[in-house]
């Protein structure tokens, strides 16, 4: 972890505004060199580079009126200010922010006097290539030169043993040590691991592999853009075998779409070869894939520009101060930079004063996340975590088919992100947008930004070898995508009228992710990286991935075509078996054009949903008849259903509620439903009537199956007219009706309808007791409870104490009773609670429900219907 306090486009130290070619006194650099495992014994010195040994270095210089540079960048990216991307040319950047004539012929005077000789300059004055011997570089820059066993690597490295004093003003020196590995952002994976992001079945190469013409099926979607008119710059640090490029294209059948030496440029900024060759142990995996998925986004692209410098062969030191200030002063520059490499310098903000310039100058760098999952605060993520870069993801895609639309989108397990581990503060256009996420950094830097398809799914042709599928993934796939979709942005923007670039993209992407219209990105919502996919953004995916030209057009100002739905009425009215309807009605904005599917969820079981027309016709603006029937079987209650529109790669919907109305009817019920007389005594109970669906009838009450002799009488013997009331059953037992439990039926008669309910008569002289369970049936879902009222009566000066179990019930349910037991002399009633546990078996089960107490048992069943 390198600590840093570095504000929005503001750089790591405060540089010197004044010049620097009377200074003769020696001069601290601002920015280290020192390793620190070269301080603290990690890595031991175990010998000296010898004093005639050649060594190449970049002498970068300080910018100029650095203040003035960080008011200049708010102000190019600020849509409120005059200069909104007014970018500068290389000559005026140069002659307002670079560093003096003065003072760099001071610096180049400085090298000739100790023994260097010159050779390269840079246009912005930026940097200023040297040779010399070791010998030269100890004596210049009063430093030991190193050799030093490598603390995690089996090899050894060279370094300085202190930071350079030279006697000029330096930014940095460039290559003094070869400390750090760079490692690309593809990797091959072990074909022998099985997971579920291997062998994506839905690309149009080999086995199904995607192509990088896929993914501008799945991202762009169009055919009109091309990148024509546009450059994308490569950064590489090894050159390539273009002979892989034409085998790919051969291979895939689509050779006759690109025209290489039109299109590839290779540029050496140093001493790097541009030919890659296995032979010579050279891999081209990384460079052949950045071709691939550019061209693959970008097919028509002027000029795709690798900027090839040392680094990535054994023991080259990593010339990113060659490759950057290359790219800062091409002629024409680049307006799309890619990285998909990744190494450690000695001081993470090395690069800054180059990224600072890319974003004064119009240009945009994406640069690869890496491939190790979440960033922990000992990763290495740079230049992943700097604030002046685009920083993109990892996905696993789906498509709908081979070259197809976009299905749908996971988070790659081992995409990078986190929280920077560098501790750069967090820049002011992500501020708003980290108070809405959990995961995020509330103080410093958040990634990535944006993500792609980065998963084991690719074709890939590489070292002059045969081709393979499915075996190499990486943010080295994602990132190169991105770049060459930025050339079809500027691209639409051109042809709109504008007179620049974009530039740096992030200021927008995240205004345009905080905004009212979500079709721009492919919001990622499942999978992990270490961190969870989310709705918005997330640790894992940034804003997701890119929705064509919906993105392509929110970058560019333009209206994003987008169509809303709503349905008048938003919600009616049926009875069982009845028939509603609904106008649906579509409106489009932005100039969308395409026709709308529609369909509905959430309706009840068995009912019918139709829309008259399916399908408005394109530009999507008019109006469907929806119909929808219930059963007669349908249950009354409330249903939440959804209105669903699709079109042009978009989804709206709106919500409509269903209210199915109770037929009309009454139910019928006793209290108490056990009724205990003694032979020659009267018992009462209470018959309660209730209305449902608007029934208005009265109701003619009377009663069946008493014993000979009973007699029976309500009062009143009618409910009025619309049919709730209460009546008093009373009950005449003769003296001669034998001890006994009889089952009563009561009836209720109107409006067409006979409604029953059961009421046990208990006629004893003898002590006994009888009970009875209210409902009968109950119905519970898998993980929920019920309840019926269990009803106790005494006959015959019965006293004593009831208890109650339950016997017969299905695997996964539990029944209590409260109270249990029912306390002397017996009489009351108890709830029976009924559990059903998540895995019980649904259907119909019954409980035998036993009461015990004074030396006698009677028993009851409970029927129980499980549900889902």
């Amino acid at each position: 972890m390198r600590r840093l306090t570095v504000p929005l486009l503001t750089m790591v130290a405060i540089l010197s505004g004044g010049t620097i070619a009377s200074q003769a006194q020696t001069q601290p650099l601002l920015t280290r060199h020192v390793r620190q495992v070269t301080l603290n014994g990690q890595a031991p010195l175990v010998g000296h580079l010898p004093p005639t040994q050649s060594m190449r270095l970049v002498l970068v210089l300080p910018p100029r009126n650095q203040a003035e540079l960080d008011d200049l960048l708010k102000e190019l990216y600020d849509p409120q200010s005059a200069s909104y991307r007014k970018f500068l040319t290389v000559e005026e950047f140069t002659a307002r922010f670079g560093p003096s004539q003065e003072d760099y012929d001071a610096v180049i005077r400085f090298a000739e006097a100790n023994g260097f000789a010159v050779i390269g300059t840079s246009p912005n004055r930026m940097n200023l290539d040297i040779s010399g011997s070791v010998a030269n570089v100890e004596a210049a820059f009063h430093l030991t030169m190193g050799i030093y066993q490598h603390p995690t690597e089996n090899r050894t490295f060279f370094a300085p043993d202190r930071e350079p004093t030279p006697p000029v003003q330096l930014w940095h020196v460039s290559g003094l040590d070869n400390y750090s590995t760079p490692r690309p952002g593809v990797v091959r994976r072990d074909a022998s691991v099985g997971t579920e992001e291997l062998n994506a079945p839905t690309g149009s190469g080999p086995d199904n592999s995607f192509l990088g013409s896929d993914m501008r099926a799945a991202y762009y979607g169009g055919s009109t853009l091309t990148g024509k008119g546009q450059s994308v710059g490569l950064f590489e640090l090894r050159g390539t075998d273009l002979a892989d490029l034409a085998a790919y294209y051969a291979n895939v059948g689509q050779a006759d779409l690109v025209t290489i030496s039109d299109h590839v440029t290779l540029l050496s900024v140093d001493t790097q070869s541009t030919s890659c060759r296995f032979i010579n142990g050279c891999d081209d995996t990384q460079q052949t894939v950045d071709l691939t998925q550019a061209l693959g986004m970008a097919p028509d692209v002027s000029k795709l520009v690798m900027y090839i410098g040392t680094g990535g062969l054994t023991g080259q030191t990593v010339d990113d101060a060659g490759i950057f200030n290359a790219m800062a002063t091409a002629k024409p520059l680049n307006a799309q930079l890619s990285n998909s490499w990744h190494w450690e310098p000695p001081d993470p903000t090395v690069d800054d004063p180059y990224f600072k310039e890319f974003a004064a100058q119009g240009q945009n760098f994406f640069q690869a996340a890496g491939d190790n999952g979440r960033w922990s605060p000992s990763s290495e993520a740079w230049p992943e975590d700097s604030p002046y870069v685009t920083l993109v993801g990892g996905t696993v895609l789906k498509t709908t088919r081979a070259g197809g639309a976009w299905s749908s989108e996971t988070a790659w397990s081992d995409g990078g992100g986190g929280i920077s581990p560098d501790l750069y503060p967090i820049p002011s256009w992500q501020v708003a947008t980290a108070e809405g996420c959990v995961d995020c950094s509330k103080t410093y830097r958040n990634g990535p930004d944006i993500s792609a398809n980065a998963a084991p799914s690719y074709y890939v042709c590489a070292d002059q070898k045969p081709c393979t599928a499915n075996l190499y993934d990486g943010t080295g796939f994602s990132t190169p995508l991105w770049a060459a979709l930025m050339a079809l942005v500027n691209e639409e923007s051109r042809s709109d009228g504008a007179t620049s670039t974009l530039g740096f993209i992030n200021p927008p992407l995240y205004t345009i992710g905080l905004g009212s219209n979500k079709g721009v990105f492919h919001d990622i919502i499942k999978g992990s990286n270490g961190f969870s996919a989310t709705k918005g953004y997330d640790l894992a995916t940034g804003w997701g991935s890119p929705n064509g030209s919906n993105l392509i057009n929110a970058l560019g100002g333009k209206p994003t075509p987008d169509f809303s739905i709503f349905a008048s009425p938003a919600s009616v009215s049926v009875p069982p078996g009845g028939t509603g309807t609904s106008t649906i009605t579509t409106d489009i904005t932005g100039g969308f054009n395409f026709s709308i599917d529609l369909s509905a969820t959430g309706a009840p079981k068995g009912a019918t949903t139709i829309f008259e027309p399916k399908s408005i016709a394109a530009p999507g603006l008019g109006t469907s008849l929806w119909t929808l029937t219930v059963p007669s079987t349908t249950a009354a209650g409330a249903y939440a259903l959804t209105v669903i529109g699709t079109g042009g790669g978009l989804t709206r919907s709106t919500t409509f509620n269903l209210a199915v109305t109770a037929a009309p009817g009454f139910t019928i019920s006793a209290s108490p439903n056990l009724v205990s007389v003694l032979p020659g005594e009267t018992g009462t109970s209470t018959i309660t009537t209730a209305i449902t669906g608007g029934f208005d009838s009265s109701v003619d009450l009377w009663a069946t199956g008493q014993p000979k002799g009973v007699i029976t009488t309500f009062n009143p013997k009618f409910i009025s007219a619309p049919g709730s009331g209460t009546s008093t059953w009373t009950l005449a037992v003769p003296s001669t009706t034998p001890a006994g439990t009889y089952p009563l039926t009561v009836i209720g008669t109107g409006g067409g309808k006979n409604i029953k309910t059961t009421v046990t008569l208990a006629v004893g002289d003898t002590p006994n007791f009888a009970f009875s369970l209210s409902p009968t049936l109950i119905e519970v879902p898998r993980g929920g409870s019920g309840t019926s009222t269990l009803w106790t009566t005494t006959l015959g000066h019965f006293d004593s104490s009831i208890n109650f179990t339950a016997k017969s019930r299905p695997k996964g349910v539990t029944v209590n009773f409260d109270p249990d037991p029912l306390k002397k002399p017996g009489s009351g009633k108890s709830t029976v609670t009924v559990k059903v546990g998540s895995a019980a078996a649904l259907g119909a089960h019954t409980i035998t429900i036993t009461g015990t107490g004074g030396g006698i048992t009677h028993t009851r069943t409970l029927g129980l219907k499980i549900v889902p």
